[in-house]
């Protein structure tokens, strides 16, 4: 209320107790707004949030930020606040009838809140994976936009040379030929067995994870089938069956492996919205990390830990995150930025 400024309390004090829906309306006064919608306190924040939006699209407004409601005073547990607010921005953005506003911001200070908030748009995006593609454009601004492909890959069998061997088989008679053929058959058969491995990552396999598969296909008895019309995508491996048991655990670290990352990246992505590292470039100008080491950075002040290696322009530094500065192997020091986005609005 400081922020906003005399004007905007003096509005306030004027509606206060004339208020409808559970909130009041004022102008935005010294705030970068048009408008600021005062909530009156109570337990119900799906609730109050989806009057919030209905009442946006009503005045057509095109775009709205609300804070981690509940959390301060109230007490609220930052995992229901996340669950209850997003819950009523999912059901709000499936109506067909919302037509005017087009961005909805969640704006969270407080760090150790990100990881709730995180992990409750990641429930949705497992369980309604349509229904989160529909609001990826409102949420991405935010929380990160996952990379997409931007054509799936077609139904691969890796190249592999196969050897053939040829039986020849000799007997007294036609029928103690073919006893020892079906012999022969049912040994290859109780050695032979195929497994699918299904999941989206699939989709995000490169020639780095193509290498791999090809490289674990030469080294064993197995042919591996990337199926990628299918959904969610597959990968068939077939063969004598304890090299297919093993390269199919290897399968699924790869995927386990691709998914670590990218939920890495989504969470530096959603951190560097809020905090941003910087260090000092030429000309004395603030240069910001890259995304990962920004996130390595915050998460070190967090722990309390008062350094962290770091690398800058190619060269090795030791930050010291009290004094704000790092250090390079040659003693040269530069000095360092925490910058928080948006602070005060």
């Amino acid at each position: 209320m400081d922020a906003a400024g005399s004007q905007v309390a003096d509005e306030c004090a004027k509606y206060a107790g004339r208020y409808k829906s559970g909130f009041i309306t004022t102008q935005g006064g010294n705030l970068l707004c048009s408008k600021i919608i005062h909530l009156i306190t109570n337990n119900q924040v799906k609730s109050q949030v989806s009057k919030v939006l209905h009442e946006c699209e009503e005045k057509m407004y095109k775009s709205v930020a609300f804070p981690a409601i509940g959390t301060g005073q109230a007490g609220q547990s930052p995992a229901k606040v996340a669950d209850e607010m997003l819950d009523a921005i999912v059901e709000f953005a499936r109506q067909k009838s919302v037509e005017h506003l087009q961005t909805i911001k969640i704006v969270i200070f407080q760090t150790n809140m990100l990881t709730d908030f995180y992990e409750s748009m990641k429930k949705r995006e497992d369980s309604d994976s349509s229904t989160m593609e529909s609001l990826s454009s409102t949420f991405k601004s935010f929380f990160g936009d996952k990379k997409q492909s931007s054509e799936k890959k077609k139904f691969m069998i890796l190249e592999k040379k196969v050897y053939l061997v040829t039986f020849q088989i000799c007997g007294e008679s036609q029928e103690k030929v073919d006893a020892t053929e079906s012999w022969i058959k049912d040994l290859i058969l109780k050695e032979q067995f195929e497994t699918s491995v299904a999941d989206e990552a699939i989709e995000s396999f490169d020639e780095t994870q193509i290498a791999v598969l090809e490289d674990l296909q030469r080294r064993n008895q197995v042919t591996i089938q990337i199926e990628n019309k299918l959904s969610p995508p597959q990968i068939k491996i077939s063969g004598i069956c304890r090299d297919v048991c093993s390269v199919s655990l290897e399968v699924q670290r790869m995927i386990q492996q691709i998914k670590s990352t990218e939920e890495e990246q989504s969470k530096a992505e959603l951190l560097y919205n809020l905090i941003e590292w910087r260090y000092q470039g030429s000309n004395d100008s603030f240069v910001a990390f890259d995304k990962l080491t920004n996130m390595q950075l915050e998460h070190t002040k967090l722990l309390k830990k008062p350094y962290l290696n770091v690398t800058i322009n190619k060269k090795n530094y030791k930050a010291d995150l009290n004094t704000l500065k790092a250090t390079d192997d040659q003693g040269k020091t530069i000095n360092l930025q925490r910058v928080v986005k948006d602070e005060g609005k």
